[in-house]
């Protein structure tokens, strides 16, 4: 064999293996014997061509080819190249769904078939709508609304009124600059109470720690009223002054009793006015012995057996009711 078939062979051979290479690469595998079968989407953004064809999570083959169709209303064909073990039929429903990233899927649903397809039949096609759809199909009449209220705005904002908000904006930017120079002047004050305000939170933490100090004081002192033995000591005063409370009934019915002593005493009125009687002869005597002494005490000098006769004695009785009564009574010395 000569040199230019065997460089002709081996140009063949690096043709067929550079285009089986550059389709495997795309996703299709020219020697498998997968089905291929085909589905139309009015909008297939975010599919590509080798993106997954999932069956019940698992993957069960890839797209292999698109193709807009411009005779169709510019639909998009979708050729699906799947695995031959995977039985679909007229039931079968390719449905495209996206994710959160962007990148779409197509998932197969089977149902009961009538009819199995056997590859190069056109399957029935879905579209579910993403989250950006959604969120476009809402935003886009928002945004249509704040244009035109815009557009609105700067109708109503005429040549007055935008030399009004331009003034307002110099006054804002004036009282800016004043704001700034206030700030600047009382820097010097700004700082003094800034340091104030530091001092004053560091005595603060030192009387925090002085209330803490005496927290944990009352602390230990209710811990030391708690251990002290109070009960049996309040116990006993109780029996005190249960037993001094009796000792209080006792006297007070002695006192109340009539047939004691006691009750006597304090109720009866008959030693009352017996020692008032024997109080009031006992002046009555003092005061005649003061005026009268002669009368209780005689000397006499010169006695020597001669009789001799007392002058009468006057005496004087208070009786219990008050009266006073005077008797006269003559005594005879020999």
């Amino acid at each position: 064999m000569s040199k230019e078939i065997k460089v002709a062979l081996l140009g063949i051979v690096a043709l067929v293996a550079l285009y089986l290479g550059f389709n495997f690469l795309k996703g299709s595998n020219l020697l498998s014997s997968d089905h291929t079968y085909f589905a139309q989407y009015d909008n297939v953004d975010g599919l590509t061509i080798g993106n997954p064809v999932i069956l019940n999570g698992v993957k069960v083959g890839q797209v292999k080819e698109m193709r807009l169709m411009p005779e169709e209303g510019n639909k998009v064909r979708v050729a699906v190249e799947l695995q031959k073990d995977v039985v679909v039929g007229d039931s079968t429903v390719a449905s495209l769904s996206g994710s959160l990233l962007g990148s779409k899927t197509i998932t197969l649903f089977l149902g009961r078939n009538s009819k199995v397809y056997e590859g190069g039949e056109e399957l029935k096609s879905y579209t579910v709508a993403s989250i950006t759809d959604a969120f476009q199909a809402k935003a886009l009449p928002v945004l249509g609304t704040v244009d035109s209220t815009l557009t609105k705005v700067n109708g109503f904002l005429s040549k007055e009124a935008k030399v009004s908000l331009q003034a307002t904006l110099l006054n804002a930017q004036g009282s800016t600059e004043a704001l700034k120079n206030l700030l600047i002047m009382n820097q010097r004050n700004i700082n003094e109470i800034t340091t104030n305000m530091a001092r004053l939170t560091s005595e603060l933490n030192k009387t925090s720690t002085k209330f803490d100090r005496i927290a944990s004081n009352f602390s230990t002192l209710s811990d030391s009223l708690k251990n002290a033995p109070v009960g049996p000591a309040m116990r006993k005063l109780n029996a005190t002054m249960t037993e001094a409370q009796g000792t209080m009934t006792t006297l007070n019915r002695s006192l109340s009793d009539q047939k004691g002593s006691l009750g006597k005493l304090m109720n009866d009125t008959t030693l009352y006015n017996n020692l008032n009687a024997t109080a009031a002869s006992t002046n009555t005597l003092l005061t005649d012995f003061q005026a009268n002494p002669k009368r209780y005490v005689h000397f006499s000098v010169f006695g020597g057996g001669k009789d001799k006769t007392k002058k009468e004695v006057e005496t004087t009785t208070v009786k219990p009711n008050g009266t006073v009564t005077e008797t006269e009574s003559k005594t005879t010395i020999k």
